[in-house]
């Protein structure tokens, strides 16, 4: 497989790449840090492939330097990384935890030497058990818990991190989380997810405040919206995705942007909508301008009508609405088993754009594929397909923003093969192979060939 040509971005676009705290770090009680809900999860029987935790992961705790240099020989304009919230604040609010503060101090000082700007995620999905076991997210304090913890990062880091994001994918912190089961807390609920996926929301909100009190220019949030596809124009395919745009894209849209609630959240869960947990002013704290918008994007979905798993709505999960997902893309597929079609990102981006006029500027904040990579005997990792997987993807941001969509610039998903929450180590996301018996990095083919895009992009522009 040749290799794919460049991309044609324009002049003043940004490259970066990211990552999340639990999925790289390790070091899980050391240094003074808390358990989270991911430590509690992992280490369950069952809820993980082969029984794996983060307790190690890529050990980026001790390795951050030899990471930060991948980073300088990538080249990359900024890199995004996540605060683990119990590093820093172990019970989740009350004392703080002065290692892991200083953790932080050394990353990002680490990061400007190499002429790196830190974008910092303060949330992605790693709550401190503590709260969890206070309710999580299902109660609003946790989102009054999630501003005070804002303030601290900002007061702390804000002389020197510019780009703030709130939260990383609500989406599968509320539903993948409190209604499915498959991620920490490992919940299967209706009323309570729908009122984590609010109270993620109002936490948002609350820490744009406090982060714009503490001085922060640049703030916004990672929202996984999905291009949702119908199945058919049959009248019960179309209202199955109303649904389905309902529970992955309006939940979180309409709010942010547009200052309501969906329009068809009560035909999506029925009884389940009507709790008490939305305040009378929660759409104005919900609603505060942003600067950016990040977009995380893999796949699109395809949906059909099906039946509730249970006949009474109040023994649903809220992510029970009558839908099924269906694959008529006839595409390659990533080890993920998700269908890779490039064309739906450029879609996605052109319906936002179209329909929120308040939309701010977008970051691509992650996009990446997982393959099954092996290292050759000439110590080497090929990954063709994920240097065309990149490639098509940028392409595909190229052409949104010839259409007039405002993207500002792209993370990959990810620098670093790594703990891949439920699915454990079997998925490599990377740039970087990293054997897991000796933690020792590996770049890949598809590493050098984004170095290369990054050089061409500046010459060129």
């Amino acid at each position: 497989m040749s290799r794919p040509a460049f991309p044609a971005l324009p002049p003043g676009f940004r490259f970066g790449a990211a990552t999340a705290a639990y999925q790289i770090e390790g070091a899980h009680d050391e240094d003074g840090r808390g358990p989270s809900i991911w430590d509690t999860f992992s280490h369950t029987p069952g809820r993980t492939l082969g029984g794996a935790t983060g307790d190690t992961a890529t050990d980026h705790y001790h390795r951050y330097r030899e990471d930060v240099a991948l980073l300088s020989g990538l080249g990359v304009d900024t890199y995004r990384f996540s605060i683990a919230w119990s590093r820093l604040l172990p019970e989740g609010t009350g004392p703080v935890n002065a290692k892991g503060l200083d953790f932080y101090d050394r990353l990002i000082d680490e990061l400007l030497a190499a002429g790196i700007a830190p974008a910092v995620t303060l949330y992605h999905w790693d709550l401190p058990q503590p709260l969890e076991d206070r309710g999580g997210w299902r109660v609003r304090d946790t989102a009054e818990a999630f501003a005070a913890y804002a303030t601290l990062a900002a007061e702390r880091y804000g002389d020197r991190v510019q780009r703030w994001i709130t939260l990383n994918e609500p989406y599968c912190s509320a539903f993948v989380g409190y209604a499915e089961g498959r991620h920490a807390p490992g919940a299967q609920e209706g009323r309570g997810a729908l009122a984590a996926a609010h109270h993620l929301l109002v936490g948002h909100g609350l820490a744009v405040r406090a982060l714009r009190a503490a001085g922060a220019r640049d703030v916004g949030i990672t929202l996984n919206l999905d291009r949702v596809h119908a199945a058919s124009d049959r009248p019960d395919d179309r209202a199955a995705h109303r649904r389905a745009e309902t529970l992955h894209n309006d939940i979180w849209a309409e709010p942010l942007f547009a200052g309501r609630y969906p329009a068809y959240e009560a035909e999506t869960w029925a009884c389940l909508a009507d709790g008490p947990w939305r305040g009378r002013d929660d759409l104005t704290v919900i609603g505060a301008p942003l600067d950016f918008v990040g977009l995380n994007y893999y796949r699109p979905i395809c949906v059909t009508a099906a039946p509730h798993r249970e006949p009474d709505p109040e023994q649903r999960t809220a992510v029970d609405i009558g839908v099924a997902e269906v694959d008529p893309y006839g595409t390659r597929h990533t080890t993920m088993g998700w269908p890779v079609v490039p064309s739906a990102l450029t879609e996605l981006l052109g319906r936002l754009h179209a329909r929120y006029p308040r939309l701010p500027p977008i970051w691509i904040t992650e996009n990446g594929s997982a393959e099954a990579d092996t290292l050759t005997s000439d110590g080497q990792v090929h990954d063709p397909d994920r240097t065309h997987y990149l490639a098509d993807h940028l392409r595909a941001v190229a052409d949104a923003i010839d259409s007039g969509v405002d993207v500002r610039g792209y993370y990959l998903w990810s620098l670093l093969d790594n703990f891949e929450w439920a699915r454990g180590y079997d998925q490599r996301f990377g740039l970087v192979h990293v054997d897991y018996d000796t933690r020792t990095r590996t770049p890949k083919d598809s590493y050098h060939w984004y170095r290369d895009l990054i050089v061409a992009h500046r010459a060129r522009t």
